[in-house]
């Protein structure tokens, strides 16, 4: 498996006495191939990768007014509260991160999801009648039903049903879609102007501004430092990207690309937000926002039938997304058995189910596993205790959201390129050959980057399976929760005819 750092043949001895070596037993680091300073320059890879949902996260659910815009915005205030939104955000994700640490000892990082904070906003709050109370409420539902499923087995069972060759395909599928990302936040790749092609190179095919230079400064020295197999190789380049663009930023003043309300004002801007060195370090945190939701007040105002709809969506979207992160960084830190399955599945699992409803509780979104997480594992990180330093640094930027928002998006995005294709290197695992599994392994592949959704990619992969099977004759072949599965994602791809059929809107 291709890794920043290669790890010795000969196995490592690990240290003995004191505090260090009960640390190292219980998250095995040692008999996993690694160091305790590996796994804390891990954590804050992973920590610096996926820290820009601090900034975000607020900027989707903490700016749209509930009840279709005629509402209260998230907090119960007339006026956004982006402040507690970012705050909240960053704790939820700091207690999450450490608990799947510590029980699922495995090198897994949690925060608000993308995707599933913006359907919670634009179609689930925004709804005629809704507030955000009732919102959070169904993420709240949805997670313990969730729950209720890993504990039964069932999650699990599903998991381990899936093909080990579909496995490998959606872990080489989320190496492409996080590449995207990486390209695509960064702003290498965007939507043209003229809407000629759906994407293109920069701005009119050309790399202009510096940003992008930013960016491409970090991802030369993340490919340079990964070949040369440097330690750390990825934390410096976002360390050295930063630099570079507050030196850029304090001299030539390039300013945000969007205005507050979103809107492009300067295309050759930072992406996210403007590097410099803060004013002030330290900021105290506001958590008002936990506990503000109504576990069945959306019954109420939406019924009972829209309402199971809604949970279903999010349901489906949080249970397959998880597994295809979990496979994909097992595959990384080649911690996958010989069925394709990481080690404490099940623990991995409960963590993430009991992260959905706590984000809902706290009312910053349904939490979940990010794939963000491959960045620590590319530089060495193989245990529970990259993700405990992980949210051990979200914890504090509760204090310190200034440090946090030095880092732009143009510095931290190399790191997902570089990682999407040490993810696309299990692409041999795959018959290609073996046109049964092929197809479904290509639809997982290529659906996942050209739809940006993980989910999608997954259900594609299960349904021509079942279906290829199905025409082949070889009804036996397919496990019985793969044909309730693909059963599930025909009627998740269909959701829009379904609700338009109930009158549902």
């Amino acid at each position: 498996m291709a890794q920043t750092t290669t790890p010795s043949k000969t196995p490592k001895t690990p240290p003995s006495g004191g505090f260090v070596s009960r640390l190292d037993s219980y998250f095995s680091i040692t008999e996993r191939g690694s160091t305790v300073g590996t796994e804390i320059r891990g954590g804050l890879v992973t920590f610096f990768t996926m820290s820009y949902i601090i900034v975000l996260n607020p900027l989707i659910i903490g700016t749209v007014p509930a009840d279709g815009g005629n509402g209260l915005f998230l907090g119960g205030g007339s006026e956004a509260n982006i402040t507690a939104v970012a705050a909240t955000t960053a704790l939820v994700a700091g207690v999450l991160s450490i608990l799947m640490g510590v029980v699922a000892r495995f090198p897994i990082a949690l925060a608000a999801g993308l995707g599933l904070n913006a359907v919670v906003a634009y179609s689930i709050a925004f709804l005629p009648g809704m507030t955000w109370p009732d919102a959070m409420g169904l993420v709240v539902l949805e997670g313990l039903i969730i729950l209720v499923l890993v504990l039964t087995g069932f999650r699990l069972a599903v998991f381990k049903a899936v093909p080990k060759e579909l496995k490998i395909a959606i872990s080489v599928g989320i190496g492409l879609f996080i590449a995207l990302i990486g390209l695509f936040d960064a702003g290498f790749v965007r939507i043209p102007a003229a809407m000629a092609t759906p994407v293109e190179l920069g701005i009119g095919g050309s790399l202009e501004g510096w940003p992008l230079l930013v960016f491409v400064v970090g991802l030369v020295l993340a490919i340079a430092l990964l070949v040369r197999k440097v330690k750390g190789g990825l934390l410096i380049s976002i360390a050295v990207a930063t630099l570079l663009a507050v030196v850029i930023e304090a001299v030539a003043k390039v300013g945000q690309m969007h205005d507050a309300t979103g809107a492009v004002v300067n295309p050759l801007g930072w992406k996210q937000n403007s590097p410099a060195i803060p004013d002030e370090v330290v900021q105290t945190p506001d958590f008002s926002l936990l506990g503000q939701f109504s576990l069945f007040g959306s019954i109420e105002k939406i019924g009972l039938v829209a309402a199971v709809l809604l949970v279903f969506s999010l349901l489906l979207a949080d249970f397959f997304d998880t597994m295809g992160t979990m496979v994909a960084i097992g595959g990384e830190a080649d911690l996958l058995d010989a069925e394709g399955n990481p080690p404490r599945s099940k623990e991995i699992l409960i963590v993430d189910s009991v992260a959905a409803a706590a984000g809902g509780a706290a009312s910053v979104s349904s939490n979940t596993s990010y794939i963000e997480s491959a960045a620590g594992v590319g530089d060495g990180a193989r245990t529970g205790l990259a993700s405990v330093v992980t949210g051990i640094a979200f914890l504090l930027a509760t204090f310190l959201a200034p440090l946090v928002d030095m880092v732009p998006f143009e510095a931290a995005t190399p790191v997902l390129v570089v990682v999407g294709f040490l993810m696309v290197m299990q692409i041999s695992g795959i018959d290609w050959k073996n046109l049964e599994i092929g197809i479904p392994a290509f639809l997982t592949i290529v659906l996942m980057p050209f739809t940006y959704s993980i989910t999608v990619g997954i259900g594609a992969g299960f349904i021509s399976f079942v279906l290829i099977k199905v025409v082949l004759g070889k009804f036996r072949q397919v496990h019985p929760l793969m044909w309730g599965a693909a059963a599930l994602f025909v009627i998740y791809f269909t959701l829009g005819p379904i609700k338009d059929l109930l009158g549902i809107g």
